[in-house]
This record gives C-alpha cells, sequence and structure tokens, in this order.
C-alpha cells in the first residue's frame, strides 16, 4: 500500500533543500547565499513553476483545498512535475475537491512524463486499482491534459520566462553579471549577492534548469520518500512505463 502524502514534503523547495542536504556530494544542496536567491520575490516572479508550488503547499497547510488545487494547477503550465503529482494526489482522494480517480491517473501519469521513480510508482499503483470503465477514460482525459500541460508545450512556457529575465540583465550581453551585486531583502537588512550566484546557469538557462529540476526531485525522493517495493534495474533507472504515455494531439 502507497504512502500517499508522506512525498509532499518535495513541493515545498525549502523542505526539499534539507531533504538534499543529506545525500551524496554530487546531489545538489544550497549554500546560504544560493537559499537567499532562490527564496527572493524577484527569482519568484521568474519561476512561476517554483512559486505557484510553494503558494499551492501553504494553501494545502491551512486547509485552503480549492486555492491549494488551483496553485498546482498554475505551476502544472510551467512544467513542475511536483505540482502535477500533488494534484493528482488531491483528485485521487478527493482532498477538499471533487474525487475523480481516472483524471488522477492522468496527472499523475503526467507528472511521471520524464521518468521520476516516484512518480512512476505511484501512477502503477492508481492503475492498478481502476477498473476497465474508469482506466478507458483515464485515457481519454490524459489526452486533454497532455496538450494543455505536457512538456511538448509546458517546458517553452517556463523557458519563456527564464529568457526574458535574462533579457533584462544589465550586461548580460557581453557575460559581466559577475560584475552586478543583487541587493535582496531579508529581515535583518538586504543581503548582497553576486550577480554571478543570482545569474548561476542553473537557475536561469533552460538546460541546466532541467537538469537541476531533476537532481532536486530524485534527491528529494531518495533522502525524504518510502517507495514500498520500487526497484530500480541494473543501470539504476527506473522501470519502463507498463503503458505508453496518453498520445499527445
Amino acid at each position: 500500500m502507497r504512502k500517499g502524502w508522506k512525498w509532499l514534503p518535495m513541493v515545498a523547495f525549502a523542505v526539499v533543500a534539507t531533504a538534499a542536504a543529506s545525500q551524496p556530494a554530487k546531489r545538489w544542496k544550497p549554500n546560504p547565499r544560493e537559499q537567499d536567491v532562490i527564496s527572493s520575490a524577484g527569482f519568484m516572479d521568474s519561476h512561476p513553476d517554483m512559486r505557484f508550488r510553494v503558494l499551492g503547499l501553504q494553501a494545502m497547510r491551512k486547509a485552503r483545498y480549492e486555492d491549494a488545487a488551483a496553485h498546482f494547477r498554475r505551476a502544472a503550465l510551467y512544467a513542475d512535475k511536483q505540482s502535477q503529482a500533488a494534484y493528482a494526489e488531491m483528485l485521487w482522494e478527493g482532498r477538499g475537491i471533487a474525487r475523480d480517480r481516472p483524471a488522477a491517473y492522468a496527472w499523475m501519469d503526467l507528472a511521471a512524463e520524464r521518468g521520476f521513480g516516484q512518480f512512476i510508482v505511484f501512477r502503477e499503483q492508481y492503475w492498478e486499482s481502476l477498473d476497465a470503465a474508469e482506466r478507458e477514460r483515464a485515457l481519454q482525459v490524459g489526452q486533454d491534459v497532455y496538450a494543455r500541460y505536457g512538456d511538448e508545450v509546458a517546458k517553452p512556457r517556463m523557458e519563456r520566462m527564464l529568457r526574458r529575465a535574462m533579457s533584462d540583465v544589465t550586461g548580460s550581453r557581453t557575460g559581466m553579471v559577475g560584475s552586478l551585486k543583487i541587493y535582496i531583502p531579508g529581515p535583518a537588512g538586504d543581503v548582497v549577492v553576486d550577480g554571478s550566484q543570482y545569474y548561476d546557469p542553473k537557475f536561469w538557462q533552460p538546460t541546466h534548469y532541467w537538469t537541476w529540476q531533476r537532481e532536486i526531485v530524485e534527491g528529494a525522493r531518495k533522502g525524504r520518500v518510502d517507495v514500498g517495493d520500487f526497484k530500480t534495474g541494473e543501470s539504476g533507472a527506473p522501470p519502463e512505463p507498463a503503458r505508453q504515455p496518453p498520445e499527445r494531439r
């Protein structure tokens, strides 16, 4: 039996960072300046995937479930797999919103689109619990879910946000962001961060950004999540999905 919401802390970035800190050195873990960067309002404004994910979890903690669902769907528009999985769990359990098991499967299948092991486990457990009619409807619902939230359309949305933010950086055309000083308001006064730290490629350049997001999710899974009987293959990769994702439009 799956553990359900035990994995949910990975959707809160600050908690993910704590989980990642227990991982081997190759796993990303923030230094204090990086924590300042990712917690800043300016950073979150340019990263709607993370911003709406955090808002969703905050709403969940206050039992504002409809708000949480709306925030997770907003984050999902920007290819945020954690939020897609969180929304799937809400649908599966009917937590504050109407229970819809076929739709929950479609959303968890979407969350597993990049092969994240934890989400594959949940997806397969969902599928085993559906009856034949529910499975048929789940695949139908999946068409619309992928059309609006799949990586093929959602990743470019997020990448446009990142590029737009970088295009506004003074000196970015000459690569001199290291000469910038970023002032981040804090409870004890402004925190000063070098431009090279604030504009680290893993935060802003799409290829690096998606790699960083994978490291966060997989680090959180390995450090914090009980996946039951899930096992990887000899190569360490997650097992192949039992079914192909719904055909995209």
